[in-house]
């Protein structure tokens, strides 16, 4: 009888404790259920979309210089007899910087007087032969021609003497020595090349890319930094702007004209960048930086409310693309995909997708 009793007992504390296991299992599973139903809802803020007329500027880089360059040769080549200057040198205008060996050359002068002399005599006796009909009238003129291109040949002479020197056509800096004393130079090939360093006459000149090109206009303004003054910013204006592009690179030079702070001190070479701003505007769509997901180059995406939903209710959400023109600090500013959208998904756009629902907080 006890023994019944026992068994009794056992089996009403099993079939007890599985219902309470099978009690807590389903509380259990409520539960998991309840949190996969938070997890799939992603917490998101939103922010308006704006509108403005912005001109977007153009960047590119390049070296200083100065409007005023000069690449000095000599007239004739020869010997060269006197270097004067050396390289970082300044210069005056009409510093004689150079001369040739004159040997060579004042002796075609002789000839050339030579030959002067001789036309002179030749006609001389030709117009008195004319004048007693011993000699045509063709001996008289060709006499004469004779004369003249003997005078000419003799001013030609004295000419190359003249340019037989290299003097400075501006006050500026010399920037290279391509020769030296006692070395043959060709006529017209480079020996100095000065650069002018008055105030005011400093330019950066860069390359843009024939959409840049076409949207840029003389008179622009621009901002430049260079990398010797780090903390300072220049202002510049375009002052010309190339008619055709460079064979090699296949952009087309811009020339800024740089307006430098007093005492700042400014040289050949110094590296820069140009922001240039032109005159056209256009309409963009700004947005935040955070906003742009799965950016690539220019193109991107941005999530939107695919509807509205009473607060504290779930939304679903829609990948919209975009085109970006460039970026304002920590905007972006788009110029096509958001003409018809208010708002705009910012914090959480990173961890939706295109089945994600949100709530917006």
């Amino acid at each position: 009888m006890k023994s019944l009793q026992l068994i009794s007992s056992l089996l009403l504390a099993v079939a007890a404790w599985s219902c309470g296991s099978q009690a807590n299992d389903t509380t259990q599973a409520k539960t998991d259920d309840a949190t996969r139903t938070d997890d799939a809802v992603i917490a998101v803020k939103l922010t308006p979309v704006r509108t403005v007329e912005r001109s977007e500027p153009v960047v590119a880089s390049g070296l200083v210089s100065s409007s005023e360059e000069a690449r000095l040769s000599f007239k004739v080549g020869g010997i060269i007899n006197q270097m004067l200057v050396e390289e970082g040198q300044s210069v005056r205008k009409g510093q004689l910087l150079a001369t040739l060996d004159l040997t060579e050359i004042n002796a075609q002068v002789s000839q050339a007087q030579l030959a002067s002399e001789k036309a002179d005599r030749d006609l001389n006796r030709v117009r008195s032969l004319y004048a007693d009909t011993a000699a045509t009238l063709e001996q008289l003129q060709n006499a004469t021609t004779g004369q003249h291109v003997a005078r000419q040949n003799l001013t030609i002479a004295q000419f190359n003497r003249s340019f037989a020197q290299i003097r400075s056509s501006v006050d500026g800096t010399v920037t290279r020595k391509v020769t030296n004393a006692g070395e043959y130079v060709a006529a017209g090939a480079s020996v100095y090349l000065i650069s002018g360093n008055r105030p005011g006459n400093w330019v950066v000149r860069v390359g843009v890319s024939d959409k840049d090109w076409a949207r840029l206009r003389l008179g622009n303004r621009a901002t430049v930094t260079l990398d010797a003054y780090p903390d300072q910013r220049f202002n510049g204006t375009v002052t010309e702007l190339a008619q055709a592009a460079d064979p090699t690179s296949k952009l087309y030079e811009v020339e800024v004209r740089i307006s430098p702070a007093s005492g700042v001190k400014l040289a050949p070479g110094l590296f820069g960048k140009v922001t240039l701003v032109p005159a056209q505007s256009r309409s963009y769509v700004v947005v935040p930086v955070e906003a742009i997901v799965e950016g690539n180059g220019k193109d991107g995406f941005v999530y939107t409310l695919a509807s509205a939903s009473p607060a504290n209710r779930a939304s679903k959400v829609r990948k919209v693309p975009v085109q970006i023109g460039y970026l304002d600090g920590a905007n972006v500013l788009l110029t096509h995909g958001l003409s018809a959208t208010s708002q705009v998904v910012t914090a959480g756009s990173a961890f939706l997708t295109e089945e994600s629902s949100v709530v917006v907080r």
